[in-house]
């Protein structure tokens, strides 16, 4: 991916560049990681894309501006969950339009099981815009398609989700991520268990120096 300049704006009222003062901050790390999202999710586990949706539809009504599209125009979307070790920590819903779909962004009809970034971050034709991001609810039908993934679990009251525009040949592609309370949980695991491990290393450390200095005077004495 190059840079060059995108005609294509993912941010409006509500889905903002700077992420609110409120997210946590491991949110706003994950909200404005560039590069790949699976990428970065690999380094959790193995992850899996499932695909939940691919169908000829209308653009969401935040969705117009941002990719320059009249009202109704149909698009292609692609709806998906990725999966780390068996759990979903993202669910994500990429729209381009028609007429991009059989053309510069063809290949997305194609993909399957793999994830988008094979087509993105090898083409050094892509562009991208800035990363935004914002709190769904119920209102939004984003939240709809992330409480999907939730197995039973009582929906939290909002999610957190990102997005951008990718460019191709002057074609947009939107991608919007929403990110999953078990990516949170598990962050906040690992953050908990490092933690633990400095507290006890830091233990180890007192106990060897305390050992060290009652030894000493025992040590002076032997040596003379």
């Amino acid at each position: 991916m190059r840079a060059m300049p995108i005609r294509f704006d993912a941010a409006d009222g509500r889905w903002r560049e700077t992420p609110m003062p409120g997210f946590t901050v491991h949110q706003k790390d994950w909200l404005t990681r560039g590069g790949s999202l699976t990428a970065h999710l690999r380094t959790l586990g193995a992850v899996e894309v499932r695909v939940t949706r691919e169908a000829v539809d209308l653009p969401w009504p935040d969705e117009y501006a941002a990719l320059r599209v009249a009202p109704r125009t149909p698009v292609w979307l692609r709806e998906i969950v990725l999966a780390v070790d068996g759990v979903p920590y993202v669910a994500a819903h990429s729209v381009t339009p028609l007429d991009a779909s059989v053309g510069t962004w063809q290949a997305v009809r194609r993909l399957r099981t793999r994830p988008l970034a094979e087509l993105l971050y090898a083409d050094s034709g892509v562009a991208r815009s800035a990363l935004v991001s914002r709190r769904v609810s119920a209102r939004h039908p984003l939240y709809a398609l992330a409480i999907r993934q939730l197995c039973g679990a009582p929906p939290p009251h909002t999610l957190v989700a990102r997005r951008s525009v990718f460019q191709r040949n002057g074609a947009p592609l939107m991608v919007t991520e929403c990110m999953l309370p078990a990516l949170w949980e598990r962050l906040a695991n690992d953050r908990n268990a490092r933690g633990v491990r400095s507290t006890r290393e830091r233990g180890r450390i007192v106990q060897t120096a305390s050992r060290a200095h009652h030894l000493l005077p025992f040590d002076g004495i032997a040596g003379r």
